[in-house]
């Protein structure tokens, strides 16, 4: 019967530990650079979000701006036509009042025999019929009248006759012509903010897709590309005029 030899004794002294995997230099200095990098992209993630909505709610009011304004060009505008109705209407009764007082002034100094009656009649027009302005505009016409005899001067050549009867419709007119103009304004500021607003959007995109990645790499790309964005996009914004809101 064979029994087993006994096996070796282990001698303790002779049993080399194995070693400790030793750690870089690098790692300390890299989890800081990684933590630095989250916090970073935290940040900015903020501060973008932040922008995004001011540059929103800017645009939105920009918006109604242009909705008031377009609004208000429009109501000076049928303001204006309306005028210029009144107006027209105006100077068409002064110019057929002038033609009948034309026809009793030639009466008066061509027909001896109804040149009271003429002169009545033309009296009795020039007192109930005659505005001041269109009577300042006849005797207006009258002193150019004698100083040129060789070139008539009808009394609505007067520039003072015409912005009297025509002055309000000019003004409510440019009015509207104003409103229109900064309704054109505030829209083309909304839509720049608009712009602005998907620019930053994007950027928000990148600085999300960044505070996922595990390359730090590909996480300071992402950050530059959307850092860069969002710089142009901050100058797009600032080049707009603030709105207040209250």
């Amino acid at each position: 019967m064979t029994t087993d030899a006994p096996a070796p004794p282990t001698n303790p002294i002779n049993v080399v530990p194995p070693e400790k995997p030793r750690r870089s230099r690098n790692q300390p200095r890299l989890g800081r650079l990684l933590s630095n990098v989250e916090l970073t992209t935290a940040i900015l993630l903020g501060v973008v979000s932040v922008t995004t909505a001011y540059a929103s709610f800017q645009a939105s009011l920009y918006d109604g701006e242009t909705a008031k304004q377009f609004s208000d060009g429009q109501n000076s505008q049928t303001e204006a036509e309306s005028l210029y109705l009144e107006a027209n209407q105006q100077y068409i009764r002064d110019v057929q009042l002038w033609d009948k007082m034309t026809e009793l002034q030639i009466e008066v100094d061509s027909i001896p025999a109804q040149a009271a009656s003429s002169q009545l009649k033309y009296d009795t027009l020039l007192f109930t019929s005659v505005s001041d302005d269109l009577n300042t505009a006849i005797v207006w016409s009258a002193d150019q009248n004698v100083a040129d005899p060789e070139n008539f001067t009808s009394p609505f050549d007067s520039e003072d006759y015409q912005n009297a009867l025509y002055g309000a419709w000019a003004a409510e007119d440019d009015k509207s012509i104003g409103a229109f103009k900064a309704g054109d304004k505030a829209d083309k500021y909304g839509d720049q903010l608009t712009l602005t607003t998907v620019m930053m959007a994007l950027s928000l995109f990148l600085l999300g897709v960044a505070a996922v990645a595990r390359q730090l790499r590909v996480q300071l790309i992402l950050i530059g590309v959307a850092s860069t964005i969002y710089v142009v996009s901050m100058v797009l914004t600032a080049s707009v005029p603030f709105v207040a809101w209250w």
